[in-house]
């Protein structure tokens, strides 16, 4: 394809601009630019005019494609020989850029932010495959003050309006990046929010993002995350957060998102349900996840057994490096959170723990009770959260072991939940 010299220009420089017949009578004047996402998302499929003459409303608006058009020495739109508008789909097929976009929120996936969209850059190019043909390009939209300048000053010369822009430092999303929040879920999947990249993102920053949101467009991007995404966000947001985000949920989807969260966040987070409501989510829930949560509700939020979670590795105080490997495979948790491996006696109390680097400097066939463990600080159930932070402050733990009457291991304290609550406080 060969291609000439490609023309920028944007949606707020064609809003409002004229386009003619072949014999260059002025048909209308163009009101929005249709994309049809599923045909070509890169792409103005064509300007939706009003036709003079034509009632108001939608029924007076008549769609030009941008392949029956050419541009004029001077720059105008005007229509091929033997092209005309053709009738403007009353089954909302066709993304609106005015109206879907312009003003929206969307999720700048590299800023990890939340920006409003000002104005959308388009490309005219041109080729001359097949004969001289025509197409619109979206480039990128613009979020900063570049783009609201072009808007509040349309109606003035193109020239003038470019010429203020200019001056300005742009701010731009490429459009192969962008991800439109759309209040509306079945008008969602026109441009789908691509769970790739938001999987990608850290949790806190989804949890950014949600909080930055507006409600109707916070409740469209959770309802579009995965359970698996959507559990590691729900972790990042405060409790009345966390309520809002499930509340319009049924329980089985709760359910779902709840089974991938850890044990004592998800305790944490059904405590602050009804009590109706947290039983029906408990009552969806797979029975083995059901009873380690069900176990921590039990626990006071104050106590060092309101912070721990039951997602830990442990193995037998006989047990070999290999063991411990084999344990660190099929370890269904948050592999990330993991710093050491708790040795048990046949009763369950603890024998020793050790630290995970300790297993990389050893032999498989090594036994781990003969490996160094030093000495290891717990806590009682029953402890309050004051002693538990006093505890990982004196001694720098990155994990707290908590143990019950028995002396058995009944779950472990993370660094990073401690601070989240110091945080809160």
């Amino acid at each position: 394809m060969t291609a000439h010299a490609n023309l920028r220009t944007s949606v707020s420089a064609l809003m409002g601009a004229s386009i003619a017949d072949a014999g260059g009578v002025v048909l209308g004047h163009v009101k929005e630019f249709a994309v049809a996402p599923t045909v070509d998302a890169a792409h103005i499929q064509g300007l939706v005019i009003r036709r003079k003459g034509s009632p108001r409303g939608p029924k007076g608006l008549s769609l030009v494609p941008i392949a029956s058009m050419h541009l004029t020495e001077s720059g105008a739109m005007q229509l091929r020989k033997d092209a005309a508008p053709v009738e403007l789909p009353a089954d909302d097929s066709f993304l609106l850029l005015e109206r879907d976009l312009l003003d929206q929120q969307i999720i700048d996936v590299h800023g990890h932010k939340v920006v409003r969209v000002n104005d959308v850059d388009l490309i005219w190019e041109f080729s001359v495959e097949s004969g001289p043909n025509l197409s619109l390009r979206i480039a990128e939209v613009e979020v900063g003050v570049r783009g609201a300048v072009r808007r509040l000053l349309k109606g003035l010369p193109a020239s003038t309006v470019e010429g203020v822009a200019q001056r300005i430092r742009p701010r731009i999303i490429p459009w192969d990046f962008v991800d439109l929040i759309d209040r509306d879920p079945a008008r969602r999947v026109k441009l789908k929010i691509e769970q790739e990249r938001l999987s990608q993102m850290h949790p806190s920053d989804i949890a950014d993002i949600l909080e930055e949101l507006a409600p109707a467009e916070r409740q469209a991007l959770f309802r579009s995350l995965d359970e698996e995404v959507a559990a590691e966000a729900l972790e990042e947001v405060d409790p009345k957060l966390q309520k809002a985000l499930i509340e319009g949920l049924d329980s089985e989807s709760i359910a779902g998102i709840v089974e991938e969260m850890d044990p004592g966040a998800a305790a944490d987070l059904l405590s602050e349900l009804t009590e109706e409501r947290s039983d029906a989510i408990l009552e969806e829930m797979n029975p083995e996840e059901r009873q380690e949560v069900e176990d921590l509700l039990e626990f006071s939020d104050n106590s060092a057994a309101g912070q721990m979670t039951t997602e830990y590795i442990a193995v037998p105080h006989t047990a070999t490096v290999a063991d411990a490997i084999r344990a660190i495979s099929e370890f269904e948790g948050d592999l990330e959170s993991l710093t050491d491996v708790y040795l048990l006696e046949e009763d369950g109390r603890i024998h020793g723990i050790l630290p995970l680097v300790r297993l990389l400097l050893t032999t498989p066939e090594t036994a781990l009770e003969s490996l160094p463990a030093g000495h290891f600080i717990v806590c009682h159930v029953d402890d309050g959260v004051k002693k538990v932070a006093e505890l990982f402050d004196k001694y720098n733990l990155r994990a707290l072991a908590v143990v019950d009457d028995h002396q058995q291991l009944a779950g472990i304290i993370l660094a990073e939940h401690v601070i989240a609550q110091l945080r809160e406080k």
